[in-house]
């Protein structure tokens, strides 16, 4: 029965789980999978994928399986690599409405460009394992506007393993946020926000001063000094062509990396971005505008830019409601839309896998499944991009991490039939 598949796939993976919390050392196999590895447009048929030591060893179709080893039967449906979530709050926020769970953003304009979203980050939060649960085994939680226009923080890479150890890597980001509805008092015009930010980078490229500055300034700069320098790009959330544009030329005048966060009218101009090497995280399913700066959001956003050479990667999905709650259900159907309207599937796959990590981590190639790659992998009873598919297995690190979630808990409680 489809309404009991969920909670079969629960049961057998504690089972799976429970084996390999007393074999970690030992090697792992992937049998009868059709393994989508994110290196060329088809999946590999009947394949065996061989883990050991926390990589994949191999892939080979209709390959030997090791002695010895826990085995996964995929039963021919999809495996890939972990989905990573390219733009989320995951960790940082819970409840919205429930203050004390709200972590996201810096109030007062004393920390600004230095505010590090670690410290603040719950690893026990609720919304880590339902993504995970999803086939979300890494995200990017980056803070939302601070009380320093028009400064955000800096933002992290998130690994779900089990745990309280989920942050990846801190101060990979600084983000900020530039549009007509942001900074209200604290700028005004989105002209006078573009200023700022531009006159904050020209006080960091200036000498030291002779006397000290206080501390607090101090870090903002040090964290400006770590975007001039290339070590950490730029992220800017905004919407608008005439603010796209004013980012291209951003990147261009200050000699930086810039990344596109949101871009509901980046495909307006998708050839100067792509000329411009900058990437775009969206949200596929957007096409209905929160505000005036939004008026040109379509579907094809993915589509467009991707045609015309713009590295993609989704994030934000599920709308601003939902974006952390549903931070891996709502990303895979996001892709599905993205699909829908013209995105080759296997270009989707990378956008929610390959691309993020490329975009966040730069220089590192990870999100495929290939030999001395980090053994992040799901199994699926379906296609991984219909809302009705459960994840079956997700593998982090090459160890079996839990499916539970809370959701799971309170159905065994409140549900009759669940208890059977």
């Amino acid at each position: 029965d489809a309404a009991m598949r969920p909670a079969l796939a629960l049961l057998a993976f504690a089972a799976l789980v429970a084996l390999g919390s007393t074999a970690q050392g030992q090697t792992l196999a992937i049998v009868h999978a059709r393994a989508w590895t994110g290196q060329g447009g088809d999946p590999v048929s009947d394949a065996t994928i061989v883990v050991d030591g926390g990589r994949i060893a191999s892939v080979i179709a209709h390959g030997p399986i090791p002695a010895g080893v826990t085995v996964i039967d995929a039963q021919g449906h999809p495996v890939t690599a972990g989905l990573v979530n390219g733009a989320t709050q995951i960790g940082l926020t819970e409840i919205t409405s429930a203050r004390d769970t709200r972590d996201l953003a810096a109030a007062g304009d004393a920390v600004g460009a230095a505010f590090d979203v670690t410290l603040g980050l719950n690893p026990n939060s609720a919304l880590i394992a339902l993504a995970r649960a999803d086939g979300v085994t890494r995200a990017l939680s980056f803070p939302a506007p601070s009380g320093a226009a028009p400064f955000s923080g800096l933002a992290a890479t998130l690994r779900l393993r089990d745990g309280p150890d989920v942050v990846d890597r801190a101060r990979v980001a600084l983000f900020v946020t530039l549009g007509g509805s942001a900074w209200p008092r604290a700028a005004g015009s989105r002209g006078a926000q573009w200023q700022l930010l531009r006159d904050a980078f020209d006080d960091a490229k200036a000498p030291a001063a002779a006397t000290p500055r206080p501390a607090a300034r101090e870090a903002q700069l040090a964290t400006l000094r770590d975007v001039l320098a290339g070590r950490i790009p730029l992220a800017i959330v905004t919407q608008r062509e005439s603010d796209v544009r004013q980012a291209i030329r951003l990147a261009s005048d200050y000699a930086i990396r810039v990344v596109i966060v949101g871009g509901g009218e980046a495909w307006r101009a998708a050839p100067e971005l792509a000329a411009a090497r900058i990437p775009v995280v969206l949200d596929p399913e957007a096409d209905l505008p929160y505000s005036f700066d939004e008026l040109g959001d379509r579907q094809e956003n993915a589509v467009i830019l991707a045609k015309a050479g713009v590295a993609v990667a989704f994030g934000l999905a599920g709308g601003r409601l939902e974006q952390n709650y549903n931070a891996g259900l709502a990303l895979r159907e996001a892709a599905g839309v993205a699909v829908s309207n013209g995105l080759p599937y296997a270009e989707a796959l990378k956008a929610v896998t390959v691309n993020p990590i490329a975009i966040w981590r730069r220089g590192e190639a990870a999100g495929l499944i290939a030999p001395g790659q980090a053994a992040d992998l799901v199994v699926w009873d379906g296609d991984p991009f219909e809302p009705l598919t459960n994840a079956t297995a997700v593998i982090v690190e090459g160890k079996p991490v839990s499916l539970a979630t809370r959701m799971d808990a309170l159905a065994r409680r409140y549900l009759p039939d669940s208890r059977k």
